[in-house]
């Protein structure tokens, strides 16, 4: 159950937001806690009860009480700390194994920096009349070879750690759903398809899933990826 001293600001499709609410649930933590989806074309991401304690101006914003944390993994280690032994355990005690969450947690920037940065940020911003396809060309290598690395690392295994879902595939899933909306081929790809297929049918994601994923269709910006 929700600790009503708890509250989250947060935005529809951010994967750093969805990362926090995918630990709230895993932990029993979402359902009726108290928080504010806002809208980042009208800058909620910058009023007032935001900036106040999040002078960056940014989503997720989460309170606890006194505490306040606003990075996503600071978000989520914390709540890991704090609720350790409630819902699921997603940082194995063992050390090694361990090592291996933090290694794909943190490897996970690689699909920012090699896909939605040069690829659908830009995209994103640049209308498509003036789209430099020579520069995107030279960018989907680059990005398939990354969506290939994250294919090998799930063989043979159902999460990315094994037979057991973590932290790590917290931080993974709401990158590879942003790509799957931006219209990635994981038909070359069937070790992605299966874990997508898993990981969409999970309570903590169903229960978390953006709303505007829901209510809108996603682009093809990455179909020749």
């Amino acid at each position: 159950m929700a600790n009503k001293d708890m509250f989250l600001w947060w935005g529809s499709g951010s994967a750093p937001c969805w990362r926090a609410m995918l630990t709230l649930a895993e932990k029993g933590l979402w359902e009726g806690l108290p928080n504010e989806l806002i809208s980042f074309s009208e800058k909620g991401h910058k009023q007032e009860a935001i900036m106040k304690i999040n002078p960056r101006g940014q989503v997720p914003t989460f309170k606890d009480g006194d505490t306040v944390v606003n990075e996503s993994g600071a978000i989520c280690l914390y709540l890991e700390e704090k609720f350790k032994t409630q819902g699921s355990q997603l940082l194995p005690d063992d050390v090694t194994a361990r090592s291996q969450v933090y290694q794909y947690m943190y490897e996970v920037d690689n699909v920012k920096s090699n896909i939605m940065m040069p690829i659908v940020r830009y995209k994103m911003t640049t209308k498509p009349e003036n789209w430099n396809n020579d520069l995107l060309k030279e960018k989907y290598g680059p990005a398939g070879k990354e969506a290939d690395t994250w294919n090998t690392y799930l063989k043979d295994k159902t999460y990315l750690c094994g037979d057991t879902f973590t932290m790590a595939d917290v931080f993974f899933f709401p990158f590879l759903a942003a790509l799957v909306r931006m219209g990635i081929n994981l038909t070359s790809r069937p070790e992605l398809q299966r874990y997508y297929d898993l990981m969409s049918k999970r309570p903590s994601v169903q229960a978390t899933w953006p709303p505007h994923y829901k209510e809108s269709d996603g682009k093809d910006w990455l179909a020749e990826i």
